[in-house]
């Protein structure tokens, strides 16, 4: 079962939660779950069976990268405000696959040498390989979100980065890449109680960071940059899809599903043999 023949999604899982002319952030319910129609109960079976089928699908992209038929691949954007779910999609959607064929990374603060070279320099380096499940957990687009909030460069900067995102995504795409931009949107409730749990839980400790807080008081100068952003980068090539994350339950399936769609639109199969099967099969059968 996967996103296309589940009975609890709509006919175009991609096009429920993709921005387009006169998307507004604003007016999306974080709590909804666009597109699906089911519960809880049958999220949880539908992310069960959509495993099987995600596996199955990477599985065959890398090897096909292997025998050179393709260059194709993809690059999962993952963006949110602090305690989201990032980690969430990562662990229990990403992570059900092969990790062979699974390239991570999470953006910290730049280096002194990163901040040295372009803005794109250092994601650049980090694209995934043809055959990949490249993963940003945080990407480029923190350097026109904390960038602008905190005014990190100058505006003309911050201008000439969205221009630049749009150029850098179009190479890739034309390469072979597919490109998946996921924003988790969780209420500033909801937030407070999750970084409240972890305040809670001595197990949870690790996970809150005090600097959280700060970046709380500045949500609706937050709320402004994701909506320019968005209407800036979200592009024919690469369209940026908001979904709902206040069901952790919701936002797993919803990446997962858009996942489907774009390897279920690759279509990876597996390369033929390079070597004559039978004969193979003969010279093994004498040792």
């Amino acid at each position: 079962m996967t996103a296309s023949t589940s009975q609890n999604w709509s006919a175009d899982t991609s096009a429920a939660l993709r921005v387009g002319p006169g998307f507004r952030l604003a007016d999306l319910d974080p709590s909804s779950t666009p597109g699906y129609s089911g519960g809880k109960s049958h999220g949880q079976k539908d992310l069960a069976a959509g495993v099987i089928r995600l596996d199955q699908l990477q599985e065959r992209l890398y090897a096909e990268s292997r025998s050179e038929a393709t260059r194709a691949g993809v690059l999962l954007v993952l963006q949110a405000m602090d305690s989201a779910g990032k980690g969430g999609i990562i662990r229990h959607v990403v992570g059900s696959v092969d990790p062979q064929g699974v390239a991570l990374t999470a953006f910290k603060k730049p280096t002194t040498e990163e901040l040295a070279n372009d803005f794109l320099w250092r994601v650049e380096r980090r694209v995934p390989e043809p055959g990949f499940i490249g993963v940003f957990d945080r990407s480029h687009y923190e350097d026109v979100l904390i960038g602008r909030v905190r005014s990190l460069a100058p505006a003309e900067e911050i201008e000439r980065r969205y221009g630049a995102i749009n150029d850098f995504e179009k190479r890739l795409v034309d390469a072979g890449t597919r490109v998946i931009k996921v924003m988790l949107h969780i209420s500033s409730d909801e937030q407070k109680e999750r970084l409240g749990e972890r305040l809670d839980r001595p197990d949870k400790y690790w996970k809150y960071n005090p600097g959280d807080v700060d970046e709380r008081e500045l949500w609706p100068a937050y709320m402004e940059a994701y909506q320019i952003a968005f209407e800036r980068t979200s592009t024919e090539a690469a369209p940026w899809h908001v979904v709902p994350a206040n069901r952790k339950w919701y936002a797993r399936l919803a990446v997962q599903a858009l996942l489907l769609d774009a390897l279920e639109e690759i279509d990876p199969q597996w390369p033929e043999a390079t070597f004559d099967v039978e004969a193979e099969q003969k010279r093994l059968a004498a040792t």
